[in-house]
């Protein structure tokens, strides 16, 4: 019998006109979308469904993503099918938690647009960058970068995409030193901080006294956590790693292989993009890979209940 798990995006998967389709055809979706809009005081549609220089901003970004996430993955589960286990990249990991049981749908989007604010705020624009290093092994990256100071690894995604983060002139410096040990390429990314790097330890701390305040419930399912790419099957652990992973490594690649080892052969890619399913392409092409970021995508289900 087939193991199935649900996969949420992380920052980078957000489109203009995202879960407007759902929105427009799900009484359940609206009510998500709607309820986002109440609890944060401005307008989810217009931030997601129309083109506007706010939905790539990080304070906002990852609140929109995870309303669109949501309302998506409740269709799916409406329409009748259910993970074994959940996973999601980075701010992706409170979609995973939501559907795993583990927190409302209220406390997901409301925390993770604190976390937004605080990743945002934390370190001042231009003092931090990120850069993805392609057709380099981790390991060899590890290496390389052991010996210079301010940097560190923030996403291992994949094999042959891992992303650097740290000081703009320690990543700078960390791009050249990798390209001349063997990387084919060093691209620089825009993104507004140093995330998932130990300059965001601040943004940790105080996203873990907001979490304090966060009831979580018992899991009914494992979801999978970025900090040790380990299966977590106790809440009372859910609140020390999400303040954890705001400043330690993304370790994708490994979750990914956790669940492979489970014995999980169907993955449901829940959000805008195709980012994941890029990704599992180079981690495994010996499992069912099924995307759903449209309603027509829905169509998909009926093959894996």
């Amino acid at each position: 019998m087939s193991k199935i798990a649900f996969l949420f995006p992380g920052q980078g998967a957000q489109s203009a006109g995202m879960g407007r389709d759902f929105y427009e055809t799900s009484e359940i979706a609206r009510r998500i979308f709607d309820k986002a809009s109440e609890l944060l005081g401005f307008d989810m549609k217009e931030l997601c469904f129309e083109e506007n220089d706010r939905l790539d901003q990080t304070e906002y970004t990852q609140a929109a993503l995870v309303t669109t996430c949501l309302a998506m993955a409740k269709v799916v589960e409406e329409q009748g099918l259910t993970p074994d286990v959940t996973a999601g990249l980075s701010l992706g990991e409170y979609c995973a938690i939501q559907m795993a049981g583990g927190m409302s749908v209220e406390d997901a989007i409301t925390t993770v647009r604190t976390r937004g604010i605080l990743m945002q705020n934390t370190v001042p624009a231009g003092v931090g960058a990120m850069a993805a290093i392609l057709g380099m092994d981790s390991e060899a990256i590890e290496g390389v970068i052991a010996d210079l100071e301010g940097v560190t690894v923030a996403n291992y995604n994949c094999p042959g995409q891992t992303v650097i983060t740290g000081y703009t002139e320690a990543v700078e410096k960390a791009n050249e030193a990798l390209l001349a040990a063997g990387a084919k390429r060093a691209v620089m990314l825009k993104v507004s901080g140093p995330f998932h790097s130990p300059l965001l330890k601040e943004a940790g701390v105080k996203l873990g006294e907001v979490l304090a305040d966060v009831e979580l419930s018992p899991l009914k399912i494992p979801y999978v956590t970025n900090v040790t790419a380990e299966y977590v099957k106790d809440i009372s652990a859910t609140k020390e790693l999400l303040a954890e992973q705001v400043a330690s490594s993304v370790r994708w690649e490994q979750s990914v292989r956790a669940m492979l080892a489970d014995g999980v052969d169907t993955f449901v890619e829940i959000g805008p993009g195709r980012t994941l399913a890029g990704f599992m392409k180079k981690i495994s092409r010996d499992v069912k890979m099924v995307n759903i970021q449209s309603v027509e995508d829905l169509g998909k289900i009926a093959d894996l209940i």
